[in-house]
């Protein structure tokens, strides 16, 4: 079966998982960084989901690069981020973990899906 999440809320591509390409993707992702890692280069997709109505986005994943260039899954310390005011959420993690989101950027990566 295959899945493709259409990402036109935030003009990222959509991806779909099922497809050889999507697949291959999945698989070069070995490592997995916290974002306070110095390995960890940039996000590039933060995919935020939620419903209609609810006030919260939860966090369905967190892609990066690494310094390397090799993809990797991302850790957040947080799994779930208020609906208003997001990004300012973002930054203020981001705060507490000495992190530089925008430099990072996981502001600009972000996917919505409700």
């Amino acid at each position: 079966m295959s899945i493709i999440y259409d990402d036109y809320t935030s003009g990222l591509p959509s991806i779909d998982w099922g497809s050889p390409a999507g697949q291959a993707y999945l698989e070069r992702m070995k490592e997995t960084l916290h974002w306070t890692s110095p390995e960890l280069k940039e996000i590039d997709r933060l995919r935020l989901i939620s419903d209609p109505g609810f006030p919260l986005w939860d966090v369905s994943y967190c892609h990066g690069i690494m310094q390397n260039g090799e993809p990797c899954d991302v850790i957040l310390p947080f799994d779930q981020l208020p609906k208003k005011g997001t990004k300012g959420a973002i930054i203020e993690w981001a705060k507490r973990d000495n992190v530089y989101a925008k430099g990072l950027g996981v502001l600009d990566n972000i996917s919505y899906f409700c």
